[in-house]
């Protein structure tokens, strides 16, 4: 899949846990670094990959891309797996309360967004023509369907015309449906910043 699809997923996805299980309290910036989060998710298991977008924004980002190919051991390998969501997950659980303020942003309900960015890249790679080593280090690669013609290509026009779409119209449907949600999740953000 590609960075674009991966955000409009990871999205999708946060968008569906909002409605599933909305939290009892949050704050603007917290709101903020959620969706900042989310998109950041959905872009981490490309860590491997020197053409990441993340790389973009860091001074260096080239070299330090050559440095973590290397310790990914390669494209969809550990980023890819479940050993590898084990990691970002402890990673995250130690790193985000000592660079985000609890007192402004909780660090959890990030967490959350970032893991859920993170899994659904994993989901949406799972549906292309290469699937993912979900068990890294066994050196076999999991795709749905199983039979690799049924998948897509990464790029290729069901990508652009036909998931890219799906997503937009399924996060309209999800919108409209949940109105009542939305609403408190909005009087529970203005009454957190209150």
């Amino acid at each position: 899949m590609t960075a674009r699809t991966h955000d409009v997923i990871a999205f999708s996805a946060l968008t569906t846990m909002a409605v599933i299980n909305p939290p009892s309290e949050i704050t603007i910036p917290t709101v903020f670094a959620c969706l900042v989060g989310n998109i950041v998710g959905s872009l981490m298991p490309d860590l491997d990959q020197a053409t990441n977008r993340l790389w973009d924004l860091l001074p260096w980002g080239d070299n330090l891309a050559r440095i973590f190919r290397s310790v990914f051991l390669g494209h969809r390998t550990l980023s890819h797996s479940i050993l590898g969501l084990l990691i970002f997950d402890f990673l995250l659980w130690k790193l985000l309360p000592v660079f985000l303020n609890p007192s402004y942003i909780n660090p959890w309900l990030v967490q959350d967004a970032i893991m859920i960015g993170v899994i659904s890249h994993l989901a949406a790679d799972a549906i292309t023509k290469d699937g993912i080593p979900l068990f890294f280090p066994i050196p076999v690669k999991i795709g749905i369907p199983p039979l690799t013609k049924l998948r897509i290509k990464t790029g290729g026009w069901i990508e652009k015309y036909m998931i890219m779409p799906a997503m937009a119209v399924y996060i309209f449907w999800l919108i409209s449906k949940n109105q009542e949600v939305f609403i408190n999740l909005f009087q529970t953000i203005k009454a957190g910043t209150g």
